[in-house]
């Protein structure tokens, strides 16, 4: 989940659905409330730890850190030098996903048809977006915070394809990671704190009441992803004035315009196979989390 998360499009939620520990995910979450606080305040550990499902979201949230902070300066590599191989392969991943997130829904009936149809629009609809301008105002990287760790926990809306359209994706998932820029990270730490326990009731109450459809919606949120993943595209530079917008020398990307491989050639070839090595990837990840839920059962 933490690698998925690092990269622009993949969703740390399609990584939780399809190992089957979402719905357990959102309701740990959830369960940071008042009784939590009143079991902290009266130290009563044992009773807290069970109340949060700690033995569970320990792990978990040790993994997620472990590969934020050391994938960051992988991934910045691979983005700038190996641009569509690593989206080959995540265009590979998320596309089998959209399979094995789909076929959870108990039921395909009108309504979730129309979730689906409904969740894959606003995908669409969010990747056409064009980028803001970075923006370093504390209160705007607590609203990152909020905004992207919604967006993190929704299967096929990437937390960090959302700092992309908010204009800080190199101020907070680069530089401020890699440089441990407390400045930035911190109000953005803020923010997701009070957006991923905020939203984890909602997403829980929908389970609880509407599961297939919601299901269903987040699928749809997968496939209306794909689009950001295609490898193939073309940078198109941030202009003001009729001049390119540079930061530190180097010039602010706005957003990416899909185009068509221009040869078949080895990359080409190379592309096509992370694609498929991605589809795999998820298969394995599936059959994985079958046979662990088996072993536990």
């Amino acid at each position: 989940m933490g690698a998925a998360n690092v990269i622009p499009g993949v969703s740390g939620g399609t990584i939780a659905l399809i190992t089957g520990i979402y719905e357990r995910l959102i309701n740990a979450i959830k369960s940071f409330d008042m009784t939590a606080l009143k079991l902290l305040l009266k130290l009563r550990w044992r009773e807290l730890a069970k109340h949060i499902d700690l033995v569970f979201l320990l792990p978990v949230g040790l993994g997620l850190v472990a590969a934020v902070l050391s994938l960051a300066k992988l991934f910045a590599f691979l983005f700038k030098n190996y641009p569509v191989f690593i989206w080959a392969y995540f265009f590979g991943l998320v596309l089998a996903s959209v399979y094995f997130v789909g076929k959870t829904v108990q039921k395909w009936y009108w309504a979730t048809y129309l979730s689906f149809i409904i969740g894959t629009f606003i995908a669409i609809a969010v990747t056409v977006l064009h980028p803001a301008v970075e923006n370093d105002n504390p209160w705007y990287l607590f609203l990152n915070g909020v905004i992207a760790i919604v967006s993190m926990i929704l299967p096929g809306l990437s937390g960090s394809f959302v700092l992309i359209l908010l204009g800080n994706y190199q101020l907070i998932a680069i530089d401020g990671i890699n440089h441990l820029n407390m400045k930035v990270l911190l109000p953005f730490a803020a923010g997701t704190i009070v957006g991923l326990i905020g939203f984890s009731h909602i997403l829980s109450w929908l389970f609880k009441r509407y599961r297939n459809q919601t299901i269903a919606l987040l699928t749809g949120f997968i496939l209306g992803s794909l689009s950001i993943l295609w490898p193939w595209k073309k940078a198109i530079y941030l202009m003001q004035n009729n001049q390119v917008v540079t930061k530190h020398g180097k010039p602010v990307i706005s957003y990416y315009e899909q185009i068509l491989p221009t040869h078949i050639n080895t990359e080409f070839w190379l592309a096509i196979l992370l694609m498929i090595l991605g589809i795999v990837s998820i298969i394995w990840i599936e059959k994985a989390s079958t046979n662990d839920d088996m072993t536990t059962s």
